[in-house]
């Protein structure tokens, strides 16, 4: 079984904006446009996304972003994967190139950060 997104039970709307990509509005707006896309509210009113909340936003994203659907198409073919019963496996296939592709992008800052510049001293 694949393993959720992340380890955490919850996040926060910025934090679904920092491992998508995606600005609050655009997630805010996709909750009016998609009926699976639903967010929970905590005590406080503040939407609280699960990891499969997370997956499902990345499978939207790659459906409107990559594979250049409109909103209506994106929603009848997610409507077309949850009636034959492939939307787990549509999730979990969009899922792993995103988190590998957001991982590289991270290692890559990392290794901005942390190679030393070069010296000028002829070294």
């Amino acid at each position: 079984m694949q393993e959720p997104i992340a380890k955490k039970a919850y996040y926060s709307i910025g934090e679904v904006c920092d491992l998508s990509g995606l600005k609050p509005h655009v997630l805010r707006y996709w909750e009016t446009q998609f009926d699976l896309l639903h967010p929970a509210k905590n005590r406080a009113g503040n939407r609280v996304y699960r990891p499969k909340d997370i997956e499902l936003i990345l499978l939207v994203k790659h459906l409107l972003y990559e594979r250049r659907f409109t909103i209506d198409g994106a929603h009848r073919k997610l409507k077309e994967l949850r009636k034959t019963g492939h939307l787990e496996q549509e999730r979990r296939d969009v899922l792993e190139p995103e988190v590998l592709a957001g991982m590289r992008d991270e290692l890559n800052h990392l290794k901005v950060i942390l190679t030393p510049p070069p010296s000028d001293n002829g070294d």
